[in-house]
């Protein structure tokens, strides 16, 4: 059965717990998210909170990660989404971010809205490429699906 979270306070014990136990195995999110099963985009989003996990790919990241049953029930919950609290946030790349999407976040919902109509979801992908100027950059894809709202 399915059960959804009403208080981020658990994921958020559960997030730090996880993260303490991959610090301490020297784990990348890519290694969890092969255990997992699944995309490291996903997979870390919902170790930190934002997502619940298959039975099957919680079960591999709580073995993984030495965390305990309750911990893998935990992860398969539907969580209180929102990882950001009030405010503007300080992180300087989460507030890139943030910035972006008060500058293009009307812009985006328009643009997606009149080609596609309400009701898009997301894959996340994040690559890195090398700069043509030197160093590196970094590629964020979003890459959205048609899910049309329905009324009830």
């Amino acid at each position: 059965m399915v059960h959804a979270q009403f208080d981020p306070t658990a994921r958020e014990a559960l997030a730090d717990a996880a993260v303490a136990a991959k610090i301490a195995k020297d784990l990348t999110w890519q290694q969890i998210a092969d255990a997992a099963g699944l995309s490291p985009a996903f997979t870390t989003a919902a170790i930190l909170g934002q997502h619940p996990l298959p039975e099957k790919s919680a079960l591999a990241v709580a073995e993984l990660l030495d965390l305990d049953a309750d911990a893998t029930w935990l992860l398969q919950t539907i969580p209180l989404r929102g990882s950001i609290p009030g405010g503007v946030p300080t992180d300087p790349t989460i507030y890139r971010f943030y910035e972006m999407l008060q500058v293009y976040g009307t812009t985006l919902k328009a643009l997606v809205h009149e080609q596609f109509g309400d009701g898009i979801n997301f894959r996340l992908d994040v690559k890195k490429v090398a700069d043509p100027e030197g160093g590196e950059r970094a590629v964020i894809t979003l890459d959205g699906k048609y899910l049309p709202t329905k009324p009830f």
